[in-house]
């Protein structure tokens, strides 16, 4: 009576459960954050442990990849279908001051008619100088259907903007690592920048609707359109210019990098209860990503221009398939216009119970590159670069998933050629401690072979009212340079117990979650850019993070208490996010989920 659709139809209820799985979605994500190491900032960023999570589209992107954990793209947008009016609110609290709150509504004016509206929105002040999160993510939309299916129709609205000051690190991580007043009070701590904050906003208008020419046939052509548009801007400002990133044009830094895109697809399409459905379809993607400058050479000739801009055709056929067990999917697209662009996607799952399954997915993808790696300005001299020789990123990757009653297991090997990465391109030539940690980061491109492999196994054993939740993640990287770091293995454990109390009126859970990561060269993150960087300086993980944590649900009401990283002060301050970046120390967290269904 209460679905959740997603924009490929694929359906799931509302869910008022307590399970470990809610467990791990009570964060800023609402979403199971295995493979991510948050900063130590809620709203912040976070780096990628597990390179599997990385999603590729073969259309150039704005970049800035860094600000987009908690952007919600289209794919992150629900649709719904409710016997009555439901409401689902979240609230949890932040670092120091400030809150967490994710609310939404949605209701069926008719059978066939669904609006929804959604704010998630975050204010945290954080416990190091200059790191304050301001975030807010807005949606409304709907879907439709006439009676007999003839005509659907999903849209949705979203205006997101994510603030955060950027301290750019701790200057000396000795300080830190010593476990001493005054530096225990994170605030003492000495940082990069004390002014810096960067911003993202971004507004989209998304549609998609399907026609049946048959009125009462369901074996019937089918006429299918999708439309996109999307701006988006990413701004770093700075009063008070900083050694870190060089030498400055000007002596208060304004970089805003500008992006606008138009997506279209029109599809045709012939539906059979029986074979499935096979479309064909043409898209056009136009896109115009700009500044309001350019930068000359000393001769007077262009240097830098100021905008880059295209439009992309392609044509592709897509093939799916749901009957009884089997779901499958087949995609094949490529350019009509010049660019070199080109995509196979193809998956299948079988469902043998609701218990266990199995999924399998091949992708092949000629992926033209982000327009950052092409383009970026900045009042930072060494910030300024247009690279028109960039070559296509490849991406061979295979993937298989099992999920059944004993265990869950997937396995993935991708190969990536041509991948393109920012790395520090500094070289100090002088003694003096102000140039040790200058940043000179570029785009790069990698001329050899990446081999990626991951295998991640699940499996939860239960004992009376005790039970213990397993996840280990084991990655290898084949490759001349390191270029793509990951570590080895990481870990996830929860040791748990549950009850029903005061005649079952109350579910109680409660327990421990202990997790750990080899260490590794992580990427290191550059604000002024939005973006990780590839570093070899600098390893850091193997340190436990431990969290206790107490669960509770009465009916529709559930309520979370938890410890996070209370290990922290007894296993020693090396606990890092990224290089020069800490991780979270020990805080207590109190939220809710209620959930209304009138």
């Amino acid at each position: 009576m209460y679905k959740i659709i997603t924009i490929e139809r694929d359906t799931t209820i509302v869910d008022t459960s307590l399970t470990i799985q809610w467990e791990y979605r009570n964060n800023y994500l609402r979403k199971d954050n295995f493979g991510l190491l948050a900063f130590p900032n809620d709203g912040q960023t976070y780096n990628t442990l597990d390179y599997g999570l990385t999603k590729f589209n073969p259309f150039p992107e704005f970049g800035f990849r860094a600000k987009h954990f908690s952007y919600q793209e289209v794919e992150d947008i629900n649709y719904y279908n409710v016997a009555t009016p439901y409401t689902d609110l979240f609230y949890r609290s932040t670092q120091q001051q400030g809150q967490i709150l994710d609310a939404l509504i949605t209701v069926n004016t008719s059978e066939n008619l669904n609006l929804f509206v959604g704010y998630k929105g975050i204010r945290s002040i954080g416990k190091y100088i200059n790191s304050i999160s301001s975030n807010g993510n807005f949606r409304i939309g709907g879907s439709y259907n006439t009676a007999n299916k003839r005509y659907v129709l999903k849209t949705h609205f979203t205006g997101q903007d994510l603030s955060n000051q950027e301290n750019g690190g701790i200057l000396r991580p000795d300080y830190f690592e010593s476990g001493e007043e005054p530096y225990t009070n994170r605030e003492r701590l000495e940082v990069y920048f004390t002014d810096a904050t960067s911003i993202m906003k971004g507004n989209r208008f998304f549609v998609d609707h399907t026609f049946r020419l048959n009125k009462d046939n369901p074996n019937s052509l089918v006429f299918h359109h999708r439309f996109n548009y999307e701006t988006k801007f990413y701004e770093y400002t700075q009063p008070t210019r900083s050694n870190r990133f060089g030498a400055s044009y000007t002596t208060s830094i304004n970089n805003k990098t500008r992006y606008n895109m138009m997506y279209n697809m029109v599809g045709a399409a012939y539906s059979n209860e029986n074979i499935g459905m096979l479309e064909f379809y043409v898209e056009d993607y136009n896109y115009n990503y700009f500044y309001r400058t350019i930068i000359l050479n000393p001769d007077g000739s262009l240097g830098i221009p100021n905008a880059i801009n295209d439009r992309i055709n392609t044509y592709g056929a897509r093939y799916t398939y749901q009957k009884d067990k089997l779901k499958g999917s087949a995609l094949i697209s490529n350019s009509i216009t010049d660019q070199s662009l080109a995509n196979i996607d193809v998956s299948a799952r079988y469902d043998f119970d609701e218990k266990n399954s199995v999924t399998a997915r091949y992708q092949n993808m000629n992926k033209l590159p982000n327009l950052n790696f092409r383009l970026y300005q900045s009042d930072y001299k060494a910030y300024n670069w247009y690279r028109d020789d960039l070559k296509n990123e490849k991406i061979n990757s295979f993937e298989i998933e099992a999920k059944t009653k004993w265990v869950d297991a997937s396995v993935q090997y991708t190969i990536l050629n041509d991948h393109l990465y920012f790395r520090n391109e500094f070289v100090n030539t002088i003694t003096a401690p102000d140039n040790i940690d200058t940043l000179y980061v570029k785009p790069r491109q990698y001329g050899n072979t990446i081999n990626y492999f991951s295998a991640k196994v699940g499996r939860e054993f239960r004992v009376w009212r005790f039970a213990l939740d397993n996840t280990v993640l084991y990655q290898k990287v084949d490759q001349q340079d390191k270029i793509l770091n990951v570590p080895e293995f990481v870990t996830r454990n929860t040791l748990y117990y549950s009850q029903y109390l005061f005649k079952r009126a109350l579910f109680l859970q409660t327990g421990f979650t202990f997790q750990y990561f080899t260490k590794y060269y992580g990427n290191d993150y550059n604000p002024l850019i939005g973006e990780f960087f590839v570093q070899e300086e600098k390893e850091f993980g193997g340190f436990p993070l431990i969290d206790f944590f107490i669960n509770a649900k009465i009916k529709e009401f559930r309520m979370f208490l938890r410890a996070e990283h209370f290990n922290s002060s007894m296993t020693g301050y090396d606990f890092y996010s990224a290089p020069n970046v800490p991780y979270r120390d020990f805080t207590v967290r109190f939220g809710v989920i209620w959930d209304f269904f009138s």
